[in-house]
Formats: structure tokens, sequence, C-alpha cells
């Protein structure tokens, strides 16, 4: 990839593309580099179709949810942040129609269970790809906690949740209220060995796609854009060491 960069700004050089000059060298890169920044859409970053930046949040309690985020995640090349409850539920907790923690928290209209750390820089996001387990028919309340903590004006939420029977049903529409300013999507079910094909499918049904692999040449010579290498990213920024080498040649 190196060599591929290296050339495709050296060949503008010998046509006449960069002057030799090294102060109009910096100029014409520059300029360069902002018109292909402005040319940048959000399908560029992760997601496609104005999804933008993508995050994957998701609560798993006993595990069943997690793999779904994953595949999501690996999916989108997406950020990924799981819900950690400050007091993790024990079995005992989770056991339905004993009384315990879940039990009780479920019945309490104002329980906010405690979230352990944060997502750093919230505002980047774009999108929120959001998982659960249903509990008593109803997301558990940790979820509204996490609603409840950050600002979702203006982002879109897809949310998904985990069941061995029961729907989303008002789960999703119980939890908009949590972020009224967001434009939230219709959500899914997905019961026990659900696969990353069916995950993949239903995320492209929403519009949500891979992050693009830049075929721009003028991204490719400024050195600026992102590449998906064999389904790892790239953030190329060689500039001013693809101006050493042309000039050094």
């Amino acid at each position: 990839m190196a060599m591929l960069l290296c050339c495709a700004a050296c060949g503008e050089k010998q046509s006449g593309g960069i002057s030799s000059d090294n102060s109009n060298a910096t100029l014409s890169s520059k300029e360069l580099e902002k018109e292909v920044q402005g040319k940048e859409t959000n399908s560029d970053l992760n997601g496609g179709d104005n999804m933008g930046k993508i995050l994957i949040a998701y609560f798993s309690a006993t595990g069943m949810t997690k793999p779904l985020a994953e595949y999501a995640s690996d999916i989108l090349n997406a950020d990924i942040y799981e819900i950690v409850p400050q007091d993790p539920y024990t079995e005992e907790d989770l056991a339905y129609y004993t009384g315990g923690r879940a039990d009780q928290e479920q019945n309490d209209p104002y329980a906010r269970p405690e979230i352990s750390g944060s997502v750093e820089n919230m505002e980047q996001y774009d999108t929120i790809v959001l998982g659960y387990p249903i509990w008593h028919g109803e997301a558990p309340k940790i979820i509204y906690t996490f609603l409840e903590s950050y600002d979702f004006s203006g982002k879109t939420i897809l949310p998904f949740c985990t069941s061995h029977s029961s729907g989303i049903g008002s789960s999703a529409d119980h939890l908009h209220s949590l972020a009224a300013n967001a434009n939230w999507l219709d959500g899914e079910r997905f019961a026990a060995g659900i696969t990353r094909e069916e995950i993949e499918s239903w995320l492209t049904e929403n519009n949500l796609q891979a992050a693009s692999v830049s075929t721009d040449p003028q991204a490719a010579s400024a050195g600026v854009g992102i590449f998906d290498l064999e389904k790892k990213k790239a953030f190329q920024s060689v500039l001013s060491a693809l101006s050493i080498i042309c000039y050094s040649t």
C-alpha cells in the first residue's frame, strides 16, 4: 500500500500536477487534502447511506446478547461498548419470580442501576445499535440508565433484543421517551443461535454497511482517507513522507 501511495504522489510530480518547488508543493498538497476531505462522506467513516459513525452498545447479563453485538461490530467495523453494571448481577439476582434483584428493578419505575465506566466522546457517533436482553417483557433498567446518561439528539438508534420467547414488543417503545430527540428505528428480536449472516442481513435491511474502501486516486495521493486492508482499517497520514520521497528522487 505504501508503494502504491508513493507511486501515485510521485507520478503527479512527473506530470506537472505538483510543483517541484517545495513551497508550492506544500500549498498544492494542502489544497488537495482539503478537496479530498470535502468529498468525504459518512459512508467513508463507517456504515453506509448517511448513517455516519456507528457505536454498538450492549448489555449482556448472561452472555446471550454479547456475540450478536460483536457480530455487528465486526460487520460494520464499528466501535463497541459493553454496558457493565457497577454491581454485577449474580445468578440469584437474575432468577425470575423469586423477588430477587432483577425482579425488583423491573417492578420499580424509578430503578436506575449504576453503570461502570462511560462512553468517551459520545458526540462523535451518529448511529447507535443498542442491544439488550428481555427481562419480564421489557429492557433491563440499566438500559434506562444508559439512555439517560447522554444526549442522543439527532442520533439514530437501532435497538435489538435477545430472548428465548418474548419479542421486542413494547420494550423499545418504552425507551423512546428516554431519548426523545433521537431517530428511533424499528427493532428486532433474536433468539439463541442466531448466525453472523442473519445479523448482517438485518443490518443491511436497515441501511447499515461496512466501511467502504476508498478508490479515489486523489485520496491515495494525498495520503488521507480510510482504507480496508483485509478487514482492517488503516488511517493513511503519510502526506509529508510522500513529499520527502518524491523530492528526493
